[in-house]
């Protein structure tokens, strides 16, 4: 569009230009002075006019000096009428050697100019013409995919399963995968069919495209990716013209493999949409589904796919013949961590204290993302202090970072407020060392970090993915160790509890009504919750009890909730003298480590 503009505006100009140099030749060459006829009928009377050329009303007039002058007479009068009015005598007209220019057409002056313009108007239609049609080759291209492809030779982008640490179940899934597309007559030969379609179903950050890209690294096949969003367009059948386009071009260079990314942007259950079945989305869907059933048999096209969000694609989908073959990618534990970063650490320059061991054991929860952003969050950090190696210090603040959010140095609080927070979380830290099974103090600090004014970093001993009542009891009751201590040391409390309050509703209520631990209620759940699709991410809870339940759950709640308040008073009472000595310690050094903290206790 802009070329456009610029190139129009560029043949307006030139047209101006040849416009007025047109109307200059037509002027033809001019006299230096008009004059009026009183001037002329004077200059006649004093013999001062040489020659006269007159050329319809206007009088051109060669001056004995050698000067050229003009004037006009009216249109209605002729030559004699005017020396006649003028009463100028003869003798002195016969002494001017007149002339009369015959009135010849310019026809030619006239349309050549118009000749140009016209022409000009047509080379700018044509030009314009051509840009409409360049636009209509983008139109046409509407219905393209826009599918990326990397092949096997680009050695920089490849990727193989020595580049993904962790998810060993997965990685064995998937080299059935890569044996086929590699050697597919030893499968043939057995009768054999080859999955179409795979799902990889696993949390954000944990590796799901990483591992596609390493299939097909390690099967040396051409891998052709698109995310689930660019298939829907404004206008309807784009979708599904996108879809037969990004299949056909994967089609074209078997054995190869189609990666389809965030699948749940479009394979959401039909039906439920604003639009009904006209609605755009579910096109794509239903082009997607014959894509993948089809008549054809499998000649080495894999279609991979990953999502977070299986609950909400369309069975369809999930049957056998579509994505029949679904893998799980979990949260990696402690040894996985560390070998995840010790691939990110690859090409960072490392000092001699670094302990990768630690920081796996400091980052439970830790996605593969989160570990290779807090590895670069540490280069970064490095660097900012013209180090030439990464150290242990910088990446145990890296995990902060990746935690909280960066140190708001601005952020300065008053004495009272400082001393304030330093019980607080003092108070976190020593119910937490006094609880079996709620993790231990890694670091406690006033130092502001993202949106906290302190905070205090606990980690699980050992991986758990089940927990009993009595660990999630202590949990709720470490995070009332905050409020607790502000209640004790001060007989008020700050807004600063406010999420951690927040946090501890939501846990007591999950007990009572998730995971059927209340012993009056019984082992069953309460309330539904159903996903309003074409809202995007908002939920409507059903309730499938009655008034009289609600508020026996309320009440539950709140026993709950009291048990683990009083259980945090009572330690915190227990425990008074060695709070107020670590909070003073706090308060002066801003930061305590584990170590420190555990001297402390002892």
């Amino acid at each position: 569009m802009k070329t456009l503009i610029k190139n129009s505006l560029f043949f307006i100009i030139i047209f101006l230009i040849i416009s007025g140099l047109f109307s200059f030749f037509i002027s033809g060459e001019t006299p230096n002075k008009e004059i009026t006829l009183d001037q002329f009928v004077s200059l006649i009377q004093n013999n001062q006019i040489k020659e006269l050329v007159v050329d319809r009303n206007k009088l051109n007039l060669l001056l004995s000096d050698g000067q050229r002058k003009f004037a006009f007479k009216e249109e209605s009068e002729t030559l004699g009428d005017v020396f006649k009015n003028y009463n100028i005598p003869g003798e002195k007209i016969e002494k001017i050697k007149i002339k009369v220019k015959p009135p010849t057409s310019n026809f030619w002056l006239n349309f050549v100019p118009l000749l140009g313009g016209v022409a000009l108007m047509i080379f700018f239609f044509i030009f314009l013409n051509k840009q409409l049609q360049k636009g209509g080759v983008q139109a046409m291209k509407f219905g393209e995919s826009g599918v990326r492809e990397i092949r096997p030779e680009e050695q920089i982008n490849k990727k193989t399963f020595k580049d993904v640490a962790g998810v060993k179940e997965a990685k064995e899934e998937l080299k059935e995968i890569v044996d086929f597309l590699k050697k597919p007559e030893k499968f043939i030969k057995l009768g054999a069919k080859i999955p179409k379609g795979v799902l990889l179903i696993g949390a954000p950050g944990v590796g799901k495209t990483l591992l596609a890209k390493a299939v097909a690294g390690e099967a040396n096949v051409p891998f052709f990716h698109i995310s689930g969003s660019e298939f829907i367009e404004l206008f309807v059948g784009i979708g599904a013209s996108r879809v037969r386009d990004a299949f056909k071009k994967a089609k074209k260079n078997v054995p190869s493999i189609l990666f389809i990314d965030e699948l749940d942007a479009i394979g959401r259950l039909r039906g439920a949409g604003l639009g009904g079945s006209h609605d755009e989305r579910e096109q794509t869907l239903n082009q997607i589904l014959v894509e993948l059933d089809g008549f054809e048999p499998n000649i080495g096209l894999v279609v991979l796919s990953a999502t977070n969000r299986p609950d909400v694609l369309d069975p369809a989908l999930l049957r056998p013949g579509r994505f029949d073959r679904k893998v799980i990618l979990d949260m990696p534990d402690v040894k996985d961590r560390e070998e995840i970063l010790k691939i990110h650490s690859r090409g960072k320059p490392l000092a001699t204290d670094i302990k990768i061991e630690e920081i796996a054991q400091r980052t439970p929860g830790f996605t593969g993302a989160d570990l290779a952003n807090l590895m670069n969050e540490a280069a970064i950090l490095a660097a900012v202090r013209n180090k030439n190696q990464i150290a242990q210090k910088e990446l145990l603040e890296s995990i902060e970072k990746v935690i909280l959010g960066p140190e708001r140095k601005s952020f300065i609080l008053g004495e009272k407020e400082k001393k304030v927070i330093a019980f607080h979380e003092t108070g976190h830290a020593v119910v937490t060392y006094n609880l079996s099974g709620s993790g231990e103090v890694r670091k406690i600090s006033v130092i502001a970090r993202g949106r906290a004014a302190g905070y205090t970093i606990k980690a699980p001993k050992e991986v758990k993915y089940l927990f009993s009542r009595t660990e999630i009891i202590n949990e709720i009751t470490s995070l009332l160790g905050g409020y607790a201590s502000e209640k004790i040391f001060f007989n008020e409390v700050t807004s600063g509890a406010a999420e951690d309050l927040k946090e501890v509703t939501k846990t007591a209520r999950k007990i009572v009504t998730q995971y059927g631990m209340s012993e009056i209620l019984g082992p069953r759940t309460f309330g539904k919750e159903e996903e309003l699709i074409f809202l995007g991410k908002e939920f409507t809870g059903e309730k499938d009890y009655s008034e009289k339940t609600a508020q026996l759950i309320d009440k539950e709640m709140a026993k709950i909730i009291d048990f683990c308040y009083n259980k945090a008073l009572e330690i915190i009472k227990k425990n008074k003298e060695k709070i107020k000595k670590i909070a003073d310690y706090l308060t002066k050094k801003e930061t305590i480590e584990k170590e420190e903290f555990e001297k402390l206790m002892a």
